[in-house]
C-alpha cells in the first residue's frame, strides 16, 4: 500500500491523489500488521456468552469507514453536503478518540466541523477568567463561526490583541449578539480599533445586540465609537471612568429619597392647608328634600328683641285665644280632614319680618 496510488471520487470525478501519508495504526503485541486496511483489534465487539465464553463480532462497514476517516481526518477536505447524523456520528468517533487533543489535527478537525455545522458544533463560548486557555487554544477558538455568546470577561486582553481581528470577521459578526470583554485593561483606544469596520467599512458587529465593557478604563469618547453598534440594546459600562454613567446611578439613587420628600409635603398640604376643605364643600352634593312632607314643616325663627326698642303697637295672643282655636280644630278633626299648618311668618307683624331680614 505504500507505493499504491490512489484515487478520489468527487463530485462525480474520479481524481488521483499523491502526496497523502495515512495514519499507522498503534503498534499491537498480539499482531504486527501495518496495513490500515486490514482488520484490526478494534474492528471487533468482544462480548461474553451466558456460558462465559468469549465471543466477537466484527463491527459494521459503516463504522470501520468511520474509524478510518477519523485517525485521517486531516486530509479531508470538507463535510459539507454530509447529512447531520453522519457528522454527529463522525464527531464523537473524533472526540472518542482524542483528536481535538491532538495539536496537529485539532484546529484541522474543528475547522471542518465549524464550516459543514455551523452553530451545531458550538454556539455559547465561555472563558471567564481563562486567559491561559485562550492564549493556548487561540487557533482552535478561531475556528469557532457561528457563535452566539462570548464571554471573554478578565482574560488580560489589552487594547491589542489577536482576537480583535476574528471578532469582527463577515463569518462571526453575523451570528454574534452577545459579548463580554469587561476587566481587560481596555481604553478608549481598543474600543476603537474593535469598532473600525463597522465604521469605516459598515461590517463587523452588525448584530450585536449587548456588550460588557465594565470594569475597564473608559471614558465619554468612548461612547462615540459604540454608537455605530445599529443593534445595541443593552450595554454595561459599570465601574469604568464613564462620568455619563456615574451620573445615571448617581441621580437613580436619589430619586427614592426626593420622591418621599415630596409625598410627605404633598400629605402636609392636604392636611394642614384648605385643599381638602375647599374639595370637599365643592364637590358636596346640595341637599334636597326627601318628600313633600318635609317641605310642609314649619321654619322656626328666634329672635332677641332689642331692650332699647320700645314695641307698643306689639300684640300677643292670650292664652285662652290660642288655645280655643285648637279646640275647634280638635273637635272638627273627626268630620273633616285637617287643615294645613300655619305658617310661623304669618303671625309676625311687617316691623317682626324687617326686623328679621336685617339680621
Amino acid at each position: 500500500m505504500d507505493s499504491s496510488t490512489i484515487y478520489v471520487r468527487e463530485k462525480g470525478n474520479l481524481r488521483r491523489v499523491s502526496g497523502i501519508v495515512l495514519a499507522q495504526p498503534q503498534p499491537v503485541s498480539s499482531c504486527r500488521r501495518t496495513n490500515p486496511f486490514v482488520l484490526r483489534k478494534e474492528h471487533f465487539i468482544f462480548t461474553y456468552n451466558a456460558e462465559g465464553s468469549l465471543r466477537y463480532t466484527t463491527k459494521s462497514l459503516f463504522d470501520i469507514t468511520l474509524l478510518f476517516v477519523v485517525d485521517n481526518i486531516q486530509h479531508v477536505d470538507s463535510l459539507v453536503g454530509f447529512p447531520e447524523q453522519i457528522g454527529d456520528r463522525l464527531f464523537s468517533a473524533a472526540e472518542e478518540n482524542r483528536v481535538f487533543q491532538n495539536v496537529d489535527s485539532c484546529s484541522k478537525a474543528l475547522q471542518l466541523f465549524s464550516d459543514a455545522y455551523g452553530a451545531m458544533v458550538l454556539e455559547s463560548l465561555c472563558l471567564r477568567n481563562r486567559c491561559p486557555l485562550l492564549h493556548e487554544k487561540m487557533d482552535a477558538i478561531k475556528t469557532f463561526h457561528s457563535l452566539k455568546s462570548l464571554d471573554l470577561f478578565g482574560c488580560r486582553l489589552g487594547d491589542n490583541h489577536e482576537i480583535f481581528p476574528h471578532l469582527t470577521t463577515s463569518s462571526l459578526s453575523s451570528s454574534l449578539t452577545e459579548l463580554s470583554i469587561g476587566d481587560n485593561s481596555l481604553s478608549d483606544a481598543g474600543i476603537q480599533r474593535l469598532t473600525t469596520p463597522i465604521r469605516i467599512m459598515k461590517k463587523g458587529l452588525n448584530c450585536l445586540k449587548m456588550l460588557d465593557v465594565s470594569y475597564n478604563p473608559l471614558t465619554e469618547k468612548a461612547l462615540r465609537y459604540l454608537t455605530c453598534l445599529p443593534k445595541l440594546e443593552k450595554l454595561d459600562g459599570s465601574a469604568t471612568g464613564l462620568k455619563v454613567i456615574n451620573q445615571w446611578e448617581t441621580n437613580a439613587s436619589q430619586v427614592p429619597k426626593q420622591k418621599k420628600i415630596d409625598e410627605s409635603r404633598t400629605s402636609a398640604l392636604r392636611f394642614f392647608g384648605r385643599h381638602k376643605f375647599i374639595r370637599q364643600m365643592l364637590n358636596a352634593a346640595p341637599q334636597t328634600p326627601e318628600s313633600d312632607e318635609e317641605t310642609r314643616k314649619e321654619m322656626l325663627h328666634f329672635y332677641r328683641p332689642d331692650a332699647s326698642r320700645h314695641q307698643p303697637d306689639r300684640h300677643l295672643p292670650c292664652q285662652n285665644e290660642k288655645k280655643r282655636p285648637r279646640h275647634t280644630e280638635k273637635c272638627s278633626s273627626s268630620h273633616q280632614d285637617p287643615p294645613a299648618k300655619r305658617l310661623t311668618s304669618s303671625t309676625l307683624t311687617a316691623e317682626d319680618m324687617e326686623l328679621l331680614n336685617s339680621y
